[in-house]
């Protein structure tokens, strides 16, 4: 017999664990050294001496590509290949911890998005999660963009950190470390944290989209708080698609597609979004 509660509890764990772990990586990130991030990333003071090697007011593009540089030193030399490891196992080792609760709670594949039906599991549900990906991205890079616009960007430190300098390390990253992230982070912030509550303890669906999109937002944080706007929001988007379609499949492939299509253009391609 399934244990639903046991179940969600399990999953709010993991989700307060893995808040937790993103709350580290953000202060790595933002070179907390002595860097002070103020209201709209504009006013960007550091402690030490009054002079001019770090400007009080900088743009916003001036401003993240130094913490950038601050984050990489803050990470002791940490390489890119060696980061993209750390994210896959870390990732993959709350996958398995999230699966082997399914199992030894005994929870239906159906509560997770996993059903007979084409919709859910069959060719219509990657074509939902094709299309629902670049409208996702489109909106995201709109959204970012008027952001930016603002001089309030998104903090793109920790996707420029993730971004390959070799072909292998891209085949890498395009074919292992975002498939991974892709399905743990649908698994849990969706399939766990709306469809678990949603079949066995009958719980709101939409309410339950509204509370997995914050944690969502909040899981990543490293982006800045324009960051945990845009990825609240696309996580809201995310949750809708699962609760229409029943499919963890259509919003793994959609949660991939923004990931892939924002790395390979900006970092891959190298283009700049307007306004930045």
């Amino acid at each position: 017999m399934p244990q639903w509660a046991a179940f969600v509890g399990l999953t709010g764990f993991l989700l307060t664990v893995l808040l937790g772990l993103s709350k580290l990586s953000q202060r790595s990130l933002s070179g907390d050294g002595g860097v002070t991030a103020r209201t709209g990333g504009l006013d960007l003071q550091r402690a030490g001496p009054d002079d001019d090697t770090y400007p009080r007011f900088e743009t916003t593009d001036v401003a993240r590509r130094r913490r950038h540089i601050e984050g990489q030193l803050s990470h002791d030399g940490l390489s890119t290949g060696a980061l993209l490891a750390n994210v896959a196992l870390t990732q993959g080792l709350f996958g398995v911890l999230l699966l082997g609760g399914a199992f030894f709670f005994e929870i239906p594949a159906v509560a997770f998005g996993v059903a007979a039906d084409a919709l859910s599991t069959g060719l219509p549900a990657v074509g939902v999660g094709v299309a629902a990906g670049v409208g996702f991205w489109v909106g995201n890079e709109f959204a970012a963009a008027v952001a930016d616009g603002f001089g309030i960007g998104v903090d793109d430190s920790l996707r420029e950190l993730l971004a390959p300098d070799s072909t292998a390390g891209w085949v890498v990253l395009l074919g292992v470390v975002l498939p991974i992230i892709a399905v743990v982070e649908e698994l849990l912030f969706r399939a766990a944290a709306i469809g678990v509550p949603v079949a066995g303890l009958g719980a709101p669906a939409w309410a339950m989209v509204v509370v997995s999109s914050i944690a969502f937002a909040l899981g990543h944080g490293a982006q800045g708080r324009v960051g945990i706007v845009v990825t609240g929001a696309l996580g809201g988007a995310l949750g809708a698609l699962f609760v229409l379609t029943n499919s963890l499949l259509a919003v793994v492939v959609a949660h991939y597609l923004v990931n892939a299509l924002e790395l390979c253009l900006h970092e891959g391609l190298g283009v700049a979004r307007p306004g930045s």
